[in-house]
């Protein structure tokens, strides 16, 4: 992944980081621009070198400094900057299945849009950290064709792309217009099947052949015929087939229109696309969004939160 804001800062030295942190949070008062500005333009690897070096040298946790000296939004942030990648995602999902409530938003989004190696990778890590079973723990906290497409994606058994047969693309586009325009009632089997299993590359003619059969765009077909959880789930693994970079493109959007502000969603997808996609994110946000995604969070966003914001989204595009 070479398509991200954030990489690895040279020269780089841990130890001089964690000293210039400690000398930002000692004291009365917190120079937040220090903590922002060497948080956010180290990679995570190195953020985790920081971490260990700042408890060698202080035998202190750095991320208990920064929850106890920051507050709010910009706090929440440079604590997810802080957070390893390999348990990011985990983590993420364990907190939208945890207590009351199940967010079914963080659910979609990760499970739509992370290859299948991620994914397998995410179960492990779940089984690790959690001693659960992030499958079980799913399935106890949702129900109905929603539930069963979660379940085809958390298996992580896409095909691999390869040749396309056309054959199968023709077949596959007829079979999805069958259970959806042409029948009363969709047959959202079908749909599930066909969209958690066939190859991204396969399924992209499918969708061309869909739109020369039926005259929609698959999009429309679900929006159409199916509705809440299941529809923005489907709609979502459709727009990831589509492009990866386009789908974060649209959900950032989203997080910041109109009156108030998803913060978590912002966050989330800012920190966990900023070392793999967000320089593809950036220009597909100005493409579909005729403004730049800086100058959105500039709009949208104050204080050091906007400030660090604004650092990992790195240039503005406008």
């Amino acid at each position: 992944y070479t398509r991200g804001t954030v990489t690895a800062f040279s020269p780089f030295d841990a130890r001089a980081d964690a000293e210039a942190l400690r000398k930002a949070m000692k004291g009365m008062g917190t120079d937040e621009e220090t903590v922002l500005k060497i948080l956010t333009s180290r990679n995570n690897a190195q953020r985790q070198e920081i971490a260990s070096a700042f408890k060698t040298l202080f035998g202190r946790d750095l991320v208990d400094d920064l929850k106890s000296e920051l507050t709010g939004k910009f706090e929440t942030l440079m604590v997810s900057l802080m957070r390893p990648t390999y348990i990011f995602d985990a983590h993420a999902l364990k907190h939208a299945i945890k207590g009351a409530g199940t967010n079914e938003k963080v659910l979609t989004e990760i499970l739509a849009s992370r290859t299948p190696a991620e994914v397998r990778n995410i179960k492990q890590v779940y089984l690790q950290e959690y001693e659960a079973n992030l499958e079980d723990k799913i399935t106890g906290e949702t129900s109905g064709y929603f539930q069963r497409l979660l379940v085809v994606l958390l298996q992580a058994n896409r095909d691999p792309d390869g040749r396309v047969d056309e054959g199968l693309v023709e077949q596959d586009a007829q079979v999805l217009f069958r259970a959806g325009e042409l029948k009363w009632g969709t047959d959202e089997e079908k749909f599930i099947t066909i969209l958690g299993t066939r190859s991204v590359s396969h399924l992209r003619r499918v969708f061309d052949k869909y739109m020369t059969i039926s005259g929609f765009q698959i999009e429309e077909t679900i929006d159409r015929e199916t509705s809440g959880d299941l529809e923005k789930l489907l709609l979502a693994v459709v727009k990831c087939i589509r492009s990866v970079p386009a789908y974060f493109a649209e959900t950032l959007y989203y997080s910041m229109k109109g009156a108030g502000t998803d913060d978590d969603t912002l966050i989330r997808v800012m920190v966990s696309r900023s070392e793999i996609d967000l320089l593809d994110i950036r220009k597909e946000f100005r493409k579909n969004f005729a403004k730049s995604l800086h100058h959105m969070i500039q709009k949208d966003t104050s204080g050091d939160y906007r400030k660090a914001l604004l650092l990992l989204c790195g240039g503005d595009d406008e």
